[in-house]
This record gives structure tokens, sequence and C-alpha cells, in this order.
């Protein structure tokens, strides 16, 4: 098979990891993976550096140039399928005529409702196949207006990491600076408004009453930094909490933290959440979105309710207190992601939609 992807983000996300993840599964094993993408993404350098043939488009008039790229690649059914795997690459893939040359597939990660104009509906209409990234994301499409009958499951995956040992958690925590001793809460994600990473602040003072080693841990950046820099200061544990910014050897952050924290309350599935349980990491989250999908409450990790900073501190605590349970959370945790959210189980799923769409069984 021939797939073509277009991606337009600039920045490194989950949905750009999980479009290069596949971009090098899929030539690995025979394949035809190419990539369209703006000029200077961080996929776009990711994938040349991994010998992907790819196609730029310049950051100016960027769904237009990409739409004319796109049209000239797809000429005579040159692809089989063209996989969009964002918002803007499939409004460039419709306007590029994808549809009308190859399988046009179309990636939904997130659990916004789709525009209600008919032009907006037309692009969603147009594709052979929308892959949802949850069960979640499959009824907030519905609710929009996709057509059903079109939609397919496929979850996100992530490259499972050796065992966790104690001499990598020594190693990542003196690369981050962390004291050995110290009990080590954390997130990875960006840090906005949107996100909830003010009530792990606030969930960090309450279990700092019993616990007071303990420390919190912010991987990521954003517009909320200043923000939740004074909270810090102002609820007195600005010294217990580390920002530690965009961090490049994200291995390091997991391999260090005893318990990890996901405070979204709105996420189509939550890849960093899929790489802490896959370090073996106990994990709480709330009990919405797509994250019931992932954990198995009191099995595979703690689900509480949403918003709810009383609960995060409950959790926490239980887990510190019950380091044996604590342990099972984690292993389970680890075993739950390697039989259902594994990369090479997500290669796999997206290979078989691919195969749907290009041989589709004929009645």
């Amino acid at each position: 098979m021939k797939i073509l992807f277009v991606d337009l983000e600039m920045e490194w996300r989950g949905g750009q990891n999980q479009a290069l993840l596949l971009l090098r599964a899929l030539n690995a094993r025979g394949d035809t993976a190419e990539l369209v993408t703006v000029k200077g993404s961080a996929l776009g350098k990711r994938a040349l550096a991994r010998r992907v043939k790819v196609h730029s488009v310049p950051r100016y008039g960027t769904r237009a140039s990409a739409a004319l790229k796109i049209f000239n690649l797809t000429r005579n059914r040159a692809f089989d399928v063209v996989h969009a795997n964002e918002a803007h690459a499939v409004t460039a893939g419709w306007l590029g005529g994808a549809h009308r040359q190859s399988a046009f597939v179309i990636s939904r990660r997130v659990g916004y409702p789709l525009g209600k104009s008919r032009l907006a509906l037309d692009r969603y209409r147009a594709a052979t196949r929308i892959v949802a990234i949850s069960e979640w994301v499959v009824e907030r499409l519905v609710e929009s207006g996709a057509p059903k009958e079109k939609i397919a499951v496929v979850y996100e995956g992530v490259e499972m990491p050796p065992s966790p040992t104690s001499e990598l958690r020594q190693r990542a925590r003196r690369r981050l600076r962390i004291p050995d001793q110290a009990i080590l809460l954390g997130s990875v994600g960006v840090l906005s408004p949107d996100k909830g990473h003010e009530l792990l602040i606030r969930a960090l003072a309450g279990v700092g009453a019993e616990f007071p080693e303990c420390r919190l841990l912010l991987a990521g950046d954003g517009p909320s930094r200043l923000q939740l820099e004074t909270l810090a200061k102002e609820l007195g544990v600005a010294e217990k909490v580390t920002f530690a910014g965009f961090v490049t050897d994200i291995d390091s952050v997991y391999q260090a933290l005893d318990v990890f924290l996901f405070p979204s309350s709105f996420e189509g599935l939550g890849t960093s959440l899929l790489a802490a349980m896959s370090y073996e990491i106990p994990s709480v989250a709330f009990q919405c979105c797509a994250f019931v999908e992932i954990i198995e409450n009191e099995k595979s990790g703690l689900l509480v309710e949403q918003g709810n900073v009383e609960e995060i501190v409950l959790a926490v605590t239980r887990l510190l207190r019950d380091q044996e349970f604590a342990r099972s959370i984690g292993q389970a945790g680890r075993a739950r992601i390697g039989e259902k959210f594994s990369s090479p189980r997500m290669v796999e799923e997206m290979t078989k939609v691919y195969r749907d769409v290009c041989f589709p069984t004929e009645i």
C-alpha cells in the first residue's frame, strides 16, 4: 500500500508522535508511507531524520499550499490512502480532492463538536473512514452529525519502555535534581488553563500535611505557567513544585516518579497517561472522558471525581500509605498498556483500517 500522511501542525504533540510511529512502522514492513507537512515542523524534522520521504509546504498559506501539493501528489491515483492526521490536514486534503483520488482517512483526537455548517460537515462526510481514538470521541462525532457507519476506533499506542529499576530511577532523579528520599508526584502536558494543573498544586498542599517530603514535578510549558507559579507561592508550596518546562528526555521524568497525576477533564484519550502507566507508575485520573476506557478503577489505576481536589488527595495518600497496593496498581497498569495501548497494536489496527478501505470485502 502507498499511504500519504498529511499533518500541518508545527509543534510536537501526541498526534504527531502517533504519525511518526505509523510512518516508521509502515515503511519498515514494506509499505510506502510519505508525509506532507509544514517546512520546519517538529514532525517533519523527526521524519526526515528517520529517512521518511517528506513533502514540505510553506508556513504562509499553509492549507492552500498543502491542498495544491496533495492534488499534484495524488493525481492518477498515485496513493492508495491519504491520511489527514489533524484538523488543518482535513481541510487541505478535502480541498485537494484527496477523496476523489484515494481512500480518504481522517483521524479525530478531540472531543470538540464538529462545525455545524454544511461546509464543515462535508469534509467528514467525504471521508472513506473516520478514525476516532476512543469510544468517547465516537460519541462526540455522532452527536455532531458524522456518519456513524464510517467511524472506526483505533486507540493510540505508546512504545513499551524497559521494566523500571532502582538504578534507572536514581539516574533520572539526578538529572532532574530530585532528592532520592523525596516522594515525587508528577504530570506531563501543556500548561494551559484547560489542563487542570492548578488542582495538582492545591492537592500537593493537602498531601503535604501527612507527607511533608512530597514534591510535584510539572513537565511541560505553556501560557499558564506564571499563574501556576503564583498559586504555588500563595499556597506556600513553591519550593516543592518543580516546573521542568519542555523536557526533551521525557523518559527521565517517568522514571523518576512515584505517582502520576492526570488532571485534565477533556481529552480524547491521554497519551501521557498511557506512557506513565507503561512505566509501571500508579496513576490517578478523573472519572470522565476516555479515561474510563484506559483505567480499570482500583485495578490498573485510580479514578476520582472530576475536578475534586479532596479526592485527588485521598487517592494519592492511599497510594503512599499502602506501597503494596501502589505496586499492584502500577504493575496492572503496565500490563493494561501492553495488552491494549501499545504502539505495535496501534499500528496493526491502523493497518487493518487501511486494508479495509483499500480492499473492501465484496458482498
